[in-house]
């Protein structure tokens, strides 16, 4: 499989001197096309950072970022916003949708900003994906929280980005609608040979993922079957 991102011992560190903080110590990591990735721990332990690195939404410290075989470290912050809008989806905890616009305006939005229109099969393909054909005329106060969370994830696939990074998109569904998203984000991955990176507190949804991982004070590393047992156990 292709590798869509890596990270060649890659830190973050806020502040200098004595009052310096470590968010993300030297890491290596590496998305896959067709993997969906999950990242669990602690508040605070640095996942948060993890994924704006590698969403490029901010710059590490030291270390190397590669994105589709481009290395992204030095790119400048108008080739980092091109990065960031033709390369990743972003799906965050809270949908972000716009509350005056419809869920179809919220992607002919995206198209305004890009500067052409996209086909409207293209968005119509989206809507029936995710089953929100019948909502295309609604606005966000009239939708529940999976119907919004639905059409949050049709808008980052909009541009038909590589890498689809979710921080927390199901903390706010119920059991149901959120197996529900994270087996659309693993079909999404799978069918469309996309890379997938999730953060998660919810143990309930690692068996969709492919690769589960732990971030602790800053150190990120790969869960074992038995790691991943342990943390199960530890959750009932």
């Amino acid at each position: 499989m292709a590798i869509l991102i890596q990270l060649k011992q890659v830190s973050k560190t806020y502040g200098t001197g004595h009052t310096a903080v470590t968010a993300l110590c030297p890491t290596d990591f590496t998305l896959k096309a067709g993997e969906f990735a999950a990242i669990i721990g602690p508040s605070g332990s640095g996942k948060t950072t993890l994924l704006t690195i590698i969403g490029n939404l901010q710059r590490p410290s030291n270390g190397q970022i590669i994105v589709n075989h481009q290395d992204t470290t030095h790119l400048n912050e108008g080739q980092r916003t091109d990065l960031r809008f033709n390369t990743f989806g972003f799906i965050l905890q809270a949908s972000n949708l716009i509350p005056f616009l419809t869920v179809k305006d919220q992607l002919a939005l995206v198209d305004r900003f890009n500067h052409h229109h996209k086909h409207e099969t293209t968005m119509s393909a989206l809507f029936d994906m995710l089953g929100i054909s019948d909502l295309v005329t609604n606005y966000p106060a009239a939708l529940s929280g999976g119907e919004r969370q639905r059409v949050a994830i049709a808008r980052a696939l909009y541009n038909d980005p590589s890498i689809i990074l979710a921080d927390e998109p199901t903390a706010s569904l119920d059991t149901k609608r959120a197996l529900q998203v994270v087996q659309l984000l693993a079909d999404i991955a799978h069918h469309s040979q996309r890379g997938v990176m999730m953060i998660t507190h919810d143990t309930r949804l690692l068996d969709a993922v492919d690769t589960v991982y732990e971030m602790r004070d800053g150190h990120l590393k790969t869960l074992t079957d038995e790691g991943m047992r342990k943390i199960k156990a530890s959750a009932i």
